[in-house]
């Protein structure tokens, strides 16, 4: 494709290339063309889906398909528990857990032969029968994918894609039709909030920005996910680059910026490989750079490295490190839409806050002001892991319940095992109990449960975790990120994974837990940035939703989930055979017994590893 030199060009080349989307859409042709969408995702990548697509093209060109059937790499379809996956189009077919070897028996059986292969097709367990199509499955019917709308449809490494769904007609209504001004008011009245954490309403930041004097503004979008477990951005940048870049140009018009950064982590390395490809490609059709459209409009965008610091995915410490300067925050004397990138006026989102954008200004302000609830509407994205039987990627309106999102579309706890608690927010989050699972979710009411949005991971957790352990962990993970800048994050959080230790380890009294509390508060009300601020939030809030179970370290000196390794007793039961193997494979020589006949462990000299109970062919031994 040649430059794009005005907004009818776009437009008419959109038309050009949108029949090749029409397979993709399920509309049957006369001609019967096929194509199989195959997810190219980090996730799916892991678990080779890569060789699948060679795989199913040698396939398809032994059969003599190549004129009617094509294989397209695409984005993340989101239910990753069930990938690699590979859609059949326009047939609607959804098949699961495919495999290189499966490539063959899908051409030869769907393609050639017309028959569905049944044992690659998804079980859905609450029908208790197997479905073909994907708006079928009680993962996808309550989610409203309007972040992820491209993600699993269009390839990501081709702008051809992207435009023949309206990619970039957005920009170009903006640069043709509307004004700065008309553009914000836009973005204020949908009500979209920043999905990076903090929540803070778009429209307001990009006016603020616009209202800002200065001959130099910058756009800045904020990729550096760094929560434990999140994949929300990535899948974004992965599966959708083009409409972030997108997003950050529109930005840049509304508020008089020509610069945007967009700061990645390293460890993105696909989402980086598909951003480049995605900016080279914008800046050889006209879509970036000079006279945009054939406007007056210019607007360029750079990638930006990060080490990993989760610290610099707070917003001050972010552009410290853009600037090359170590990523601490500063202290918020003034807004960053005043002063911020080399001191002038700076507009920072976060992916999926972009990712939003340009359906906005397509359909009105109005309309995604109608979805959600009253002061958290639209959409949100969230990474569901842990204890869940559908980990994945969903985008659900917000004042969806948690047990919708738990039981319907998660699938519910796995194993028969019971549902405990969900983490919301990452490391910066907090543990919610069953009691408040018909929560609605949404910025406010996450808060008043002592947890918050953040980026969007939510782990589940089941009866089998211990909770203080959980927050052992999380906080382990903020001290090592911690700046050290300020003496509450850089101190205080240091105490308090001390005397969480101290309670794992079966050594603290009922005075720590007073101690615990005490200084949690002291931190969250005295640290710099949103990392120390947030760090007590595991401690706080499963302090006060399971006090019994900290209660039961402390005073019986005993772990209830069976976690905490020095809380525990190994003890042989009466359905030992006597067969001698854990005595021989026991490093600390504590168990001693004859052949035949029940074995005793020393609990003295136990080292409490667990290597007679895993080696136990009778399940004889148990944890207490």
């Amino acid at each position: 494709m040649s430059l794009i030199k005005s907004f009818d060009e776009l437009k008419n080349l959109c038309t050009e290339l949108k029949p090749s989307l029409s397979v993709r859409n399920n509309v049957t042709q006369n001609n019967k063309k096929r194509e199989l969408l195959v997810c190219g995702d980090t996730g799916c990548r892991a678990a080779n889906s890569m060789p699948i697509i060679d795989s199913l093209n040698e396939e398809i060109k032994n059969a003599g398909l190549e004129d009617s059937v094509s294989v397209c790499l695409t984005g993340c379809f989101g239910f990753c528990a069930q990938g690699p996956i590979v859609k059949v189009c326009p047939d609607n077919v959804f098949y699961v857990k495919v495999g290189s070897n499966d490539a063959k028996e899908i051409v030869q059986e769907h393609l050639v032969n017309e028959n569905l292969v049944e044992r690659l097709l998804f079980h859905e367990a609450s029908i208790g029968e197997k479905v073909t199509k994907s708006e079928d499955m009680a993962f996808y019917k309550k989610q409203k994918r309007i972040a992820l709308h491209n993600c699993g449809y269009i390839n990501p490494e081709k702008v051809e894609d992207y435009i023949a769904n309206g990619g970039y007609s957005t920009l170009g209504k903006c640069l043709t039709d509307l004004s700065p001004e008309n553009v914000i008011e836009e973005v204020k009245t949908s009500g979209l909030r920043g999905r990076g954490g903090a929540g803070f309403p778009t429209g307001i930041k990009w006016e603020a920005t616009k209202k800002s004097v200065s001959d130099q503004k910058y756009v800045v979008c904020n990729a550096d996910e760094g929560d434990p477990g999140a994949f929300m951005d990535r899948s974004v940048l992965e599966g959708d680059p083009h409409k972030v870049l997108e997003a950050m140009a529109i930005c840049g018009y509304a508020t008089g910026a020509d610069t945007g950064y967009i700061y990645i982590r390293a460890e993105y390395p696909l989402a980086i490989e598909r951003l480049k490809l995605a900016i080279n490609q914008a800046n050889n059709l006209g879509l970036l750079g000079k006279n945009i459209l054939g406007t007056s409009f210019d607007f360029d965008i750079e990638l930006k490295y990060g080490a990993g610091a989760f610290v610099c995915g707070e917003g001050t410490a972010l552009m410290r490190s853009i600037e090359g300067n170590r990523g601490e925050p500063r202290m918020k004397t003034y807004s960053s839409t005043y002063k911020g990138l080399w001191d002038v006026p700076t507009c920072s989102n976060n992916v999926e806050t972009f990712a939003n954008i340009p359906s906005i200004i397509d359909n009105g302000g109005s309309w995604y002001k109608g979805l959600g609830t009253e002061k958290s509407s639209g959409t949100k994205v969230f990474a569901l892991g842990g204890k869940i039987s559908n980990v994945g990627l969903v985008e659900v309106p917000m004042g969806t319940t948690l047990r919708d999102i738990v039981y319907d579309i998660g699938g519910g706890i796995p194993d028969g095992h019971e549902f405990k608690a969900v983490l919301t927010g990452g490391p910066s989050g907090g543990c919610i109990p069953a009691d408040y699972l018909d929560t609605p979710i949404d910025f406010d009411n996450l808060s008043a449960l002592g947890s918050m949005m953040g980026s969007g991971g939510m782990l589940i957790l089941d009866n089998n975790d211990c909770m203080v352990d959980i927050a052992k962990f999380f906080l382990g993970f903020t001290v090592e990120e911690s700046c050290g800048k300020c003496t509450p994050c850089r101190i205080g959080n240091k105490r308090l994974l001390e005397l969480l230790t101290k309670i794992t380890d079966g050594k603290a009294d009922e005075q720590d837990l007073i101690d615990l509390e005490e200084l949690a508060n002291t931190i969250k009300t005295t640290s710099l940035c949103g990392l120390g601020k947030s760090a007590p939030n595991p401690v706080l809030s499963t302090l006060h939703y399971f006090y019994d179970e900290y209660k039961a370290h402390v005073v019986d000196k005993k772990c209830p989930s069976g976690k905490c390794q020095s809380l525990l007793d190994y003890i042989i039961t009466d359905a030992c055979i006597g067969c001698t193997k854990c005595a021989r494979v026991c490093p600390a020589g504590c168990i001693t017994g004859k052949v035949k006949e029940k074995h005793e462990i020393d609990t003295s000299k136990c080292l409490k590893c667990g290597a007679c109970m895993s080696s136990c062919k009778a399940k004889a031994i148990i944890k207490k």
